[in-house]
């Protein structure tokens, strides 16, 4: 049950960080600031770590700094606004995991309790057994001596005495 809301919320999120990559773009062409500030810097480091990164795995070296072209403009802008979108993406995947994982907790501390409660409850469920048990054989003893107390036995009312009658 878990598995197919966690996918449909994770396409749900996808759906809703495009619009935002889409304004992102439309911001970076309106607004200078957002493109040199906002858009540009990530997507130029990206690229030169990528740059970087093959480099070395191809074996050709360390790239010196300045060796790594600069993405053109138009590209760099475009790449970081995808960039803004995945990190969107994983803010908003984050906060589902996030709010899962609080109810998850949220239910184990409430089960966690009601075994609390249910372990104090037969607990106290067989102290009470103890104790009726105990009345009962109480109860049976005192049945026996009254038994015992037939026509044979007469309890005089001055000394609270049993007093046996002779020939009875």
């Amino acid at each position: 049950m878990v598995f197919p809301i966690a996918k449909l919320a994770s396409l749900a999120i996808k759906q809703l960080s495009k619009p935002v990559a889409r304004y992102a773009k439309e911001g970076a062409k309106r607004s200078e600031f957002f493109k040199r500030y906002v858009c540009m810097p990530p997507a130029q480091l990206y690229h030169w770590m990528e740059v970087k990164l093959k480099m070395r795995i191809l074996g050709l070296g360390k790239t010196k700094p300045g060796s790594v072209a600069p993405l053109n403009e138009q590209m760099a802008t475009e790449l970081g606004a995808e960039m803004l979108e995945s990190i969107v993406f994983m803010v908003g995947v984050l906060t589902l995991y996030a709010e899962y994982w609080r109810q998850s907790r949220n239910t184990q501390i409430k089960e966690d309790s009601q075994n609390e409660r249910l372990k104090e409850l037969e607990e106290k469920l067989l102290d009470l057994q103890v104790v009726t048990e105990k009345q009962d054989m109480q109860i049976r003893h005192l049945s026996r001596l009254l038994a015992g107390f037939g026509p044979t036995h007469q309890v005089t009312q001055d000394s609270n005495q049993t007093v046996r009658q002779p020939g009875k």
